[in-house]
């Protein structure tokens, strides 16, 4: 079951938006009417996102991005600004897992990459956006989290540093762009039904679901209807808020541990 949305007129940008949560993000916002900017580091996955929402009679244009670049970010929002003239909502979606494994076997390079990534990368893009959306009175921007944020998840040292950083960089800036009329969120999914879970050996996916207390992986679009959700006006007194999607992970379900895909590289 889906919830209707109303984003006619809008501007919407969505990072990471070439796959997964963020292509599914991006195709909800433009069948509610929005015109939306999907951002990408990965060009031709962008511009099939960019298709398929063309062909389903949405407007959405691509910007190729490296977000952990502060620099190219900047560029990269103000390309959507000069094409969309202003900017109502973003969903600050780009990450990668990095390395797993036992903190002491971590490299010192992908600590700094899957910061840079997830955490830094949040930074930039809202510095990026803030600016324009108080330029036009205000705005939502929704920062993809983990439940890994909240929880100590095994063997994924690196990217649990950096989402609880996303909630507690979230929680910031809320405090001190609500008054002028930006909202800004968190959202933690749990393990998503996407290329990436699919690309795992089916031993460790049932493992994961043992888990996850509702016993089943999200959908991407359980994710994409909490995000239009934390955009819109039906959330206009939500802020600074970390919202789980995820199946009940959080709340207590068995641990998930990771030992056989030690020094593997998620992206």
């Amino acid at each position: 079951m889906s919830v209707t949305f109303d984003y006619t007129g809008k501007a919407v940008l969505v990072t990471g938006a070439g796959s997964g949560m963020g292509r599914d993000s991006a195709t909800a916002f433009a069948g509610a009417g929005a015109r939306v900017a999907v951002l990408d580091i990965n060009a031709p996955a962008g511009r099939e996102t960019v298709e398929q929402i063309e062909a389903a009679g949405g407007e959405a244009i691509f910007v190729e991005v490296d977000v952990a670049d502060d620099v190219a970010v900047h560029r990269a929002v103000d390309t959507v600004v000069d094409r969309f003239g202003r900017l109502d909502v973003a969903h600050n979606n780009a990450g990668a897992e990095g390395q797993h494994g036992y903190m002491l076997e971590q490299d010192p390079a992908s600590w700094r990459r899957t910061l840079d990534v997830n955490l830094s990368s949040v930074f930039y893009c809202m510095q990026a956006e803030i600016p324009h959306m108080l330029a036009s009175g205000g705005g939502s921007i929704i920062n993809t989290a983990s439940a890994a944020g909240l929880i100590g998840a095994y063997g994924l040292t690196p990217y649990v540093a950096a989402k609880h950083g996303v909630i507690g960089l979230t929680k910031a800036a809320a405090n001190e762009y609500s008054e002028r009329g930006i909202r800004i969120n968190a959202l933690c999914p749990g393990p998503i039904e996407t290329p990436f879970i699919s690309s795992f050996p089916t031993s460790w996916t049932d493992r994961l679901l043992g888990g996850v207390p509702i016993r089943r992986l999200g959908r991407t679009d359980e994710i994409s209807q909490a995000v239009l959700w934390l955009g819109s006006e039906a959330s206009s007194y939500v802020v600074g808020h970390s919202l789980s999607v995820d199946g009940g992970v959080t709340i207590g379900g068995a641990e998930t541990r990771n030992d056989d895909l030690e020094g593997r590289v998620l992206t």
